[in-house]
């Protein structure tokens, strides 16, 4: 069965992964995982998120891909961001964390300091 099969079958309604299977080693792993935000759009925004990326971007390319206007590329665009939860790949540093750093020597006390105080 293919993604996109699954996808429909589901009907949008949230699921659970229980059993993984690594093709190359046969190993299975189970347990409750989730699926990645991506897998959880619809069959047709997993398509536009592909075109969107295979477009590098570029509204104009979408425009001629799905022969749809730039309003309407920019409103699923919207649609879709708006679904996703956004990832923090920076996170702030931890209380805990300024002050291991500063322990280790790695970061100065007044440094130490301005990044405490700038934490809410």
């Amino acid at each position: 069965m293919d993604w996109g099969e699954l996808t429909r079958l589901t009907q949008g309604q949230p699921l659970v992964v229980e059993r993984v299977r690594l093709a190359g080693t046969g190993v299975a792993i189970e347990g409750a995982f989730e699926l990645p935000q991506l897998a959880q759009l619809s069959v047709e925004d997993q398509v536009f998120v592909t075109a969107f990326v295979r477009c590098h971007g570029s509204i104009k390319e979408m425009e001629r891909t799905f022969g749809v206007s730039y309003p309407t590329i920019k409103n699923r665009l919207n649609r879709i961001a708006n679904s996703l939860e956004f990832v923090d790949t920076d996170p702030a540093p931890s209380r805990s964390e300024v002050l291991q750093r500063l322990k280790r020597g790695e970061i100065t006390a007044p440094e130490a300091i301005r990044e405490l105080e700038a934490m809410p």
